[in-house]
């Protein structure tokens, strides 16, 4: 499963992109369940969000969900920050 984080906003609008692949991880269900929870927390279009508030897509195979700051459920800040993290 690809999994694929773009975050743009923020104060400076600098924008960042991370991916993951689980094929072939040790942990693959633990990162496949998490980003399930995402997904099923996320909206189809754009979120209301803050001023310099940061914007989130996450797109999991062909499903693609937008979140924003403040609003972010735990599991879509866990797997946006882990995939930042490791797929940059």
């Amino acid at each position: 499963m690809r999994i694929q984080v773009r975050r743009s906003g923020g104060f400076a609008g600098i924008a960042r992109r991370g991916e993951v692949d689980t094929s072939g991880r040790p942990d693959a269900s633990e990162w496949e369940s998490l980003a399930e929870a995402a997904l099923a927390a996320g909206r189809d279009g754009p979120p209301a969000g803050v001023p310099d508030g940061f914007h989130y897509r996450i797109t999991v195979g062909d499903r693609t969900v937008d979140c924003a700051d403040p609003r972010l459920t735990q599991e879509q800040r866990t797997l946006i920050s882990r995939v930042l993290g490791e797929g940059a």
